[in-house]
C-alpha cells in the first residue's frame, strides 16, 4: 500500500482539532488513507451503505454517538444534517480528534450545512496519487526551489514521462495493465460521479450538458476559456455555465486557478484558469491515445501543463497555507504558467514539454522579475522534459520535471 503524504498532517490535526475533514474527488483514496491512519480505537462507518444511509438520515444525533476515541464518517455529505448534529457533541466534549469525515464534495457549497465548525474543524484535501507517492519519495520540490538544489535527469525521456501523465493518479486504475480497460474505468467513474454524487450537491436537469461542459474544460485545461463561447455553444445562460463550472469545482473534477493580483501593474489579466484535476481522467474524457499525444505537440503541452500543476499543488497543500499558487498574464501576453509565493520569495516557473530550452524561454521570467518584483527574492525556472539542470542567468535556471518528486 502506497503512503500518502498528508498522512502526516491528518495524524497531526486529530491530535490538535475535535473535527477533522479529509476531502476529495471521489476514488482518490480517502478511505484506505482513513483506515491506515485510525488505530483499532476507532469506530467505522460509510455513508454508501444503504442501512447505515437510512438511519443517518432518520437520527442523525444518534448516528454520531460512539464511546470510541475517534469516529470515521464515510462520504458524510451524503447526510450533511450529520454536521449540525456533530457540532452541538463537540461544542459540548472538546476532546481533539473526535471525528474524522471524509466528503467527495466541497460540504461548505452544500445549501442544507448550515454549521461551518469553525474554530473546531481542520479541512485537509487529499488529491489523486503524485508520482512522488507512486515512487515513494518525500516532498521536495518546494524545498529544492528555496535552496536552488535541483538535479539532471537521468531516468526519464519524453515518452517515458507522457506514459506516466497518460495513467493518472487514481490508485485502481494505476495498476491496470491495459490502456482500455483504464479508459473504460474512468468513463465510468465520471458517469458514476454525475449520475449518483452529484444529486447531494445540486439540482443538475441536464446531466449531458454537464459531460459536455467536462470535455470541454479538459480541452482547455491549463488554457483560457472563453465563457461567451461555450454559453453559446452548449445553448445555456451565463448563470448556468457558472453553476456547472461550480459543480466540477465542488465534486474535486476541477480546479480553478487564481491569477497573481499582488501587484500594482494596471494591464494584469485578471482571468481564472482551469485545470483538470488528474491527466488520466483528462486524457479518458478526451478520448487521448497514448501515440497521438507523441505526434501532437498542443495536446503533449496541454497535458504536462495540468500534470505539473497536480504535482505542484499536492505539495503546496502540505504547506498549511505557508505558499500560494498562482498564474501570471497581463494585456500584453506575457504570461507565466505558475507563481509560487511564500512570505519571503516569489518562484516564477513555466513549463515547456520539449527536450530544448533556448534563452527565448525566460523572457518572461526576467521581465517578471525586472518590472514587478520588488521587496521578495524571485526565481525562475523552466522546467522541461530534458536531462540537464542549467543556469541561464542569476536565479534563472532549465530544471528538468523529474525535479517535481526525485
Amino acid at each position: 500500500m502506497l503512503q500518502r503524504w498528508q498522512e502526516k498532517s491528518i495524524k497531526e490535526a486529530l491530535n490538535s482539532r475535535r473535527v477533522v475533514i479529509l476531502s476529495g474527488a471521489r476514488q482518490c483514496g480517502k478511505t484506505t488513507t482513513s483506515k491506515t491512519i485510525v488505530d483499532k480505537d476507532c469506530i467505522f462507518r460509510t455513508l454508501d451503505d444503504t442501512t447505515l444511509l437510512q438511519a443517518a438520515q432518520s437520527d442523525p444525533q444518534n448516528f454520531i454517538k460512539h464511546s470510541k476515541k475517534t469516529m470515521v464518517i464515510d462520504e458524510v455529505q451524503r447526510v450533511p444534517e450529520l454536521i449540525t448534529a456533530i457540532k452541538k457533541v463537540v461544542d459540548e466534549d472538546t476532546r481533539y480528534g473526535q471525528y474524522l469525515l471524509t466528503g467527495s464534495v466541497n460540504l461548505q457549497t452544500l445549501p442544507t450545512v448550515k454549521e461551518s465548525l469553525a474554530g473546531r474543524v481542520k479541512k485537509i484535501r487529499l488529491r489523486p496519487l503524485t508520482q512522488g507517492e507512486i515512487a515513494k519519495k518525500e516532498p521536495s520540490f518546494l524545498n529544492r526551489l528555496s535552496h536552488r538544489d535541483f538535479v539532471d535527469n537521468t531516468d526519464y525521456d519524453k515518452e517515458s514521462l507522457l506514459k506516466l501523465i497518460f495513467k493518472g493518479g487514481y490508485p485502481e486504475p494505476l495498476f491496470m495493465e491495459s490502456s482500455k480497460e483504464r479508459t473504460s474505468w474512468y468513463k465510468d467513474y465520471l458517469n458514476t460521479i454525475i449520475e449518483y454524487d452529484l444529486k447531494d450537491i445540486a439540482n443538475i436537469k441536464r446531466q449531458d450538458s454537464l459531460k459536455d461542459l467536462m470535455a470541454i474544460i479538459a480541452s482547455f485545461s491549463s488554457k483560457f476559456i472563453d465563457k461567451s463561447k461555450i454559453t453559446s455553444s452548449m445553448g445555456v445562460a451565463n448563470q448556468t455555465l457558472d453553476s456547472y463550472l461550480g459543480v466540477l469545482e465542488n465534486t474535486y473534477l476541477v480546479d480553478k486557478l487564481m491569477p497573481y493580483l499582488k501587484t500594482d501593474y494596471e494591464r494584469v489579466n485578471k482571468q481564472s484558469k482551469y485545470f483538470v484535476s488528474d491527466t488520466g481522467l483528462m486524457c479518458s474524457v478526451l478520448n487521448w491515445k497514448i501515440d497521438d499525444l507523441i505526434l501532437d505537440a498542443d495536446k503533449t503541452g496541454k497535458l504536462f501543463e495540468t500534470y505539473i500543476y497536480n504535482q505542484i499543488i499536492a505539495q503546496v497543500d502540505l504547506e498549511n497555507l505557508d505558499y500560494s499558487l498562482y498564474h501570471y498574464r497581463d494585456r500584453e501576453k506575457r504570461e507565466i504558467d505558475f507563481i509560487i509565493q511564500d512570505s519571503n520569495n516569489i518562484y516564477g516557473i513555466e513549463v515547456k514539454s520539449g527536450t530544448l530550452i533556448s534563452r527565448d524561454h525566460f523572457k518572461h521570467l526576467k521581465w517578471f522579475k525586472n518590472n514587478l518584483v520588488k521587496d521578495k527574492h524571485f526565481v525562475g525556472i523552466v522546467l522541461y522534459s530534458g536531462e540537464n539542470v542549467a543556469s541561464f542567468g542569476e536565479d534563472l535556471y532549465a530544471v528538468p520535471i523529474n525535479n517535481l518528486w526525485e
